[in-house]
């Protein structure tokens, strides 16, 4: 492994300042600089910064959390982590990002773990209370590092003091020994931490709480993986997500579409984010600036009337919804048409924005003879519009002024187009090549609701596990008097009369929706990929369910390559295996790779 003081360095020199939003670049510092308090809150700073690395540096996050799952599939150039080919191997570039990133944030947090109590006090340290904060703080990040971790890679070497040498003797802990640390430290972190932070995007009681209900479900989902689970897992989710839900800090956002516009991104339902700055001195220009608006876009500039620009975004072609991520909405059953998460979730329309390239009327498509030779449409006229409109014949297709683009013409061939997911889309950044400054969201209070209420629902506890639930889906629903978009009566059949009419009592559901293990499993499996589409917990959910392999296989037609090993990344070679004093120990690495 690549020495951890080697890492503690690279986390230092990324240090911040006062506030994890602003960081400074410090360097020229010592180790002893860390027995001060200034020192050690430098070093807090720094524990955070790897967060960017992994969610939202690049494509990373992306195709390890979203590709190659049943909700998402590749669109051209995210091949790897959706086929499973022969590529995603030891040697691939995002394993070894993910691998030196955590395990530096790691480091850092086992120094400010242990140094904290023993610095000297010179403004902030004066209390018990205070010192415990901010061990409460990097015991937070260290959990976190840790659950994405053993969730990504299974058996990983499990440090909980600092290294200031170099090491070649790392072994890899068991999963069990992994999750009971993670949950010691979040423990910890609940008994700790203020109930708001000193700065946005701090780590809080809530933020603790939330990722304890997490990692005591997804221990505690295991079938026949040994993670150490116990028969109070259950319970004790419950019992953490409840304390968030009950803390009165947090309240959903009335409106879905109103939670997602980017202009309200920090919001009242947001308990843990990472976040970025659009300065340019605090990595909003560069790779540590969020690089996810690349990933959902597909390549509308190419389409007649239309340019690449800012507000629309920069194609990336990364990401396709799967036939599964749009029929998850609706299952035959007209439900889509009451659930605004499917409209307020995607791009529907494109408006022209190049006159150059508008077409004209041709004596072969011109609804009149009159039209012939002149523009289809006008700058800022529809120029694309997609559709879940099926079985739609070309010669209907070209009867519209506007290139439209119905569901039966999604995807043709290598040709994919498809609903462009809105949550990472940032149309404020001030160039075409700048990066986006919006935040990523990692916990936020609905799905807090979602893991109390599979957490009731998988003890039996059916009636308050559709409580939770229906939180959730009555604030998907249409409200009394807001009118519904088009495709309402256009696509989906609906009436005049229901235009401006509530959904909730069509939204809430019954308690024989989920009143058997099955049952609560899948609901809330496609409960979650239907509230939190798109926001990185794709892949983790079917690993916790243990779904992954017959999930994937069964519905991402594109994973051909994949086997059940694959549930693992493979151990990154260079930056750790290369690195042990015996390499070739077969043990240092996943089966299958």
């Amino acid at each position: 492994m690549k020495s951890i003081y080697i890492f503690l360095l690279i986390a230092f020199v990324l240090a911040g300042c006062k506030d994890y939003l602003e960081e400074e670049i410090v360097s020229g510092t010592s180790y002893e600089y860390y027995d001060t308090e200034d020192g050690i809150g430098k070093a807090l700073n720094a524990v955070y910064a790897p967060l960017r690395d992994f969610h939202a540096t690049e494509n990373v996050g992306v195709d390890m959390n979203v590709l190659g799952t049943h909700i998402w599939t590749d669109g051209s150039t995210g091949k790897v982590f959706n086929e499973y080919n022969a590529t995603l191997n030891s040697t691939h570039a995002n394993l070894s990002t993910l691998w030196t990133a955590y395990y530096r944030g790691i480091n850092t947090a086992n120094i400010v773990i242990e140094k904290t109590p023993i610095v000297p006090a010179s403004s902030f340290l004066t209390t018990t209370a205070n010192r415990n904060q901010w061990i409460g703080e990097a015991r937070f990040m260290r959990a976190f590092y840790y659950f994405h971790l053993v969730q990504q890679f299974g058996r990983v070497p499990l440090q909980l003091t600092p290294n200031l040498e170099a090491r070649k003797d790392f072994q890899r802990a068991s999963v069990a020994a992994v999750y009971q640390a993670i949950i010691n430290d979040l423990r910890f972190a609940s008994a700790s931490l203020p109930a708001v932070a000193r700065n946005y995007g701090r780590a809080t009681r809530g933020a603790a709480n939330h990722l304890l209900a997490k990692v005591y479900l997804t221990r505690g989902s295991a079938i026949t993986d040994a993670r150490g689970q116990k028969t109070t897992d259950m319970d004790s989710a419950a019992h953490y997500a409840e304390a968030v839900i009950n803390s009165g800090t947090y309240s959903l956002v009335s409106d879905y579409g109103r939670l997602i516009d980017i202009g309200n991104q920090r919001n009242s339902e947001v308990i843990f984010a990472i976040t970025f700055n659009p300065d340019i001195r605090f990595g909003g220009f560069d790779k540590t600036g969020n690089w996810t608006h690349v990933c959902w876009l597909w390549g509308y500039d190419v389409v007649a009337g239309m340019k690449r620009d800012i507000p629309n975004g920069r194609p990336g072609i990364r990401t396709v919804p799967t036939d599964y991520a749009l029929n998850m909405f609706d299952w035959g059953k007209g439900f889509r048409k009451w659930d605004s998460r499917f409209y307020k979730n995607f791009k529907w329309v494109f408006y022209a924005n190049n006159a150059a390239t508008i077409p004209k009327w041709t004596a072969a498509n011109a609804p009149n003879p009159s039209l012939v030779g002149k523009a289809r449409f006008a700058e800022g006229d529809t120029a694309i519009y997609l559709s879940m409109d099926a079985g739609v014949s070309d010669a209907t297709i070209a009867r519209r002024s506007y290139t439209w683009i119905p569901r039966n013409k999604f995807v043709q061939g290598t040709q994919k187009r498809f609903p462009v997911l809105l949550k990472s889309l940032d149309p404020n950044r001030a160039d075409l090549t700048i990066v986006s400054s919006r935040d990523w969201w990692y916990a936020r209070l609905a799905e807090t609701y979602l893991i109390a209420a599979e957490a009731h629902g998988r003890m039996g506890r059916y009636a308050k596990a559709v409580e939770y639930i229906n939180k959730v889906r009555e604030r998907a629903a249409y409200k009394e008097g807001e009118v519904k978009p088009g495709q309402f009566l256009t696509t989906e059949g609906g009436s005049r009369a229901d235009l401006t009419k509530s959904t909730v009592n069509q939204m809430l559901i019954p308690v024989d929706s989920v009143n058997s293990a099955t049952k609560i499993v899948t609901f809330m499996m496609n409960e979650r990929a239907r509230e939190l589409l798109g926001e990185g917990h794709e892949k983790y959910d079917l690993l916790r369910t243990e779904l992954f392999y017959d999930w994937v296989k069964r519905y991402n037609t594109q994973a051909t390559g994949l086997q059940p090993y694959h549930k693992l990344m493979p151990i990154p070679q260079a930056v750790h295996i290369d690195r042990l004093s015996d390499p070739t120990n077969k043990d240092h690495q996943n089966e299958g790779y």
